[in-house]
C-alpha cells in the first residue's frame, strides 16, 4: 500500500510485461510506495510467446492483487468498451509510432479507469516524452489538467539487470529474475499417460534426465501402497490435488519442461473404474491443460507387481485415453516400442 506521505495523487505504469520480471516489479513496487493511487495498463499486439494476455493478467493479480490493472487485447478492450457504451480504439502494433501508443494509453486513462494521471513511471529515456504526451492529451479535456512528470527508476539496470527479450530466450538462464509463481507457469508441461504396465515412470524419469530437468512422480501410487490398496472415494480428490500441488512445486526447478507421470484425468478414469462416479471438483481437475501429452501404448509384455489388475484391463486404459483426448480435441502423440524408442521419440514431440 503506498505511504502516507505520497508524492503523487495518480501514476501509470505501462508495459508488455512479457514476461513480467523483477525489473517490472521494481518499477511498479516503486511507483505503488509513492502514489496514493496507481494504475497499470499492459497489452501487446501481437502477444509474444508463451504471454497471452490472460497469463499476464494472472501474474499482475498474484503480484500486485491491490492494484488496478487493465491488461488488454483487442477482444477485451472492445468487451470492456461496450460495457460503458462507447467504441474503443485499434490497441497500437508494438511497431507503431510512439505517440499512438502514448494517445492510447491516455484514452485508456480517460475512459477505462475515468481519471487522469500526475506521473507515469518508466526505465526509459522516452519517459519525458510520454509525460508531455499524456499532459497535452488530459489539457484537451481539461485545460487545468497538471504537467504529468515523468519518474525514471533504474534506467541502467543496476538493481535489476535483466530484459524480458533476454528471458525469452533462455528461460531456465534467467530464472532467478522472475518471480517462482512467474517462472513455474512459463515452464512447459509433459503430461505421460497409459495404462498400467506400460513403462510410463521409467520414461519420465529418462525424459528428465535426457532434458536436465525434473519430473513429478504418480501420488496416487504412493498413497495405494500406504493404504494396503483400499483406497476410498474421497481419497481421488485428495490425489488430484496433491499431484498439481507437486507439478506446481517441481516446476519451479524444473529447466524449460516438466515431465509429468500422470495428471488428474488419469484420477478420473481410476474414479469413474473403482467408484463409478467422480467428484464434480475432479471433474474440472481433469481439464487441466499440458503442453504436451505421449499417450504410452501397451505394447510391453504385461508385467504383474502385485497391485495391478491385468492385461485386459490395461488395454481398457488405452482406449479410454485414446477416446477422451479425441474428445477433448486434446492433441497427443502415442509411444512404441523399446524404452530407447520411446525416449527417441518423446524427445522428438518436445523439440517441434
Amino acid at each position: 500500500m503506498p505511504a502516507n506521505n505520497s508524492l503523487f495523487s495518480s501514476g501509470l505504469v505501462v508495459g508488455k510485461f512479457s514476461p513480467l520480471h523483477k525489473g517490472h516489479e521494481l518499477l511498479i513496487q516503486t511507483a505503488r510506495s509513492e502514489c496514493q493511487r496507481l494504475l497499470i495498463i499492459s497489452y501487446s499486439v501481437p502477444e509474444l510467446p508463451q504471454c497471452s494476455r490472460e497469463r499476464r493478467a494472472e501474474w499482475l493479480n498474484k503480484r500486485f492483487p491491490d492494484i488496478e490493472a487493465y491488461v488488454l487485447d483487442q477482444a477485451e478492450l472492445d468487451r470492456l468498451a461496450k460495457l460503458l457504451g462507447i467504441v474503443a480504439p485499434s490497441i497500437p502494433d508494438n511497431n507503431a509510432p510512439d505517440d499512438d501508443h502514448r494517445r492510447f494509453c491516455g484514452w485508456v486513462c480517460q475512459y477505462l479507469a475515468s481519471r487522469t494521471i500526475d506521473v507515469v513511471f518508466t526505465s526509459e529515456d522516452y519517459g519525458d516524452g510520454f509525460a508531455q504526451v499524456l499532459t497535452n492529451y488530459f489539457r484537451d479535456f481539461s485545460p487545468t489538467a497538471k504537467q504529468v512528470t515523468h519518474r525514471c527508476v533504474d534506467k541502467n539496470r543496476f538493481d535489476v539487470p535483466i530484459s524480458g527479450t533476454q528471458i525469452r530466450k533462455n528461460l531456465y538462464q534467467y530464472r532467478d529474475f522472475l518471480a517462482s509463481e512467474v517462472y513455474a507457469d512459463l515452464v512447459k508441461k509433459v503430461v505421460l499417460l497409459g495404462g498400467e504396465s506400460t513403462g510410463k515412470t521409467t520414461l519420465a524419469q529418462a525424459l528428465a534426465k535426457a532434458l536436465n530437468t525434473q519430473w513429478v512422480s504418480e501420488y496416487g501410487r504412493e498413497l495405494w501402497d500406504a493404504k494396503q490398496g483400499k483406497l476410498e472415494f474421497d481419497d481421488m480428490l485428495h490425489i488430484a490435488n496433491t499431484q498439481i500441488e507437486r507439478e506446481d512445486h517441481f516446476a519451479t526447478e524444473a529447466n524449460g519442461w516438466l515431465i509429468c507421470d500422470t495428471s488428474p484425468l488419469t484420477t478420473l478414469l481410476y474414479s469413474h473404474a473403482m467408484f463409478d462416479r467422480a467428484a464434480p471438483e475432479l471433474i474440472d481437475l481433469a481439464c487441466r491443460q499440458y503442453d504436451r501429452v505421449l499417450l504410452c501404448a501397451p505394447d510391453f509384455e504385461f508385467i504383474q507387481d502385485g497391485t495391478r489388475r491385468d492385461d485386459a484391463f490395461r488395454q481398457y486404459q488405452h482406449d479410454w485415453y485414446e477416446r477422451e483426448l479425441t474428445k477433448r480435441q486434446i492433441p497427443f502423440s502415442v509411444l512404441e516400442g523399446s524404452l530407447e524408442e520411446r525416449l527417441i521419440t518423446g524427445l522428438s514431440t518436445l523439440s517441434q
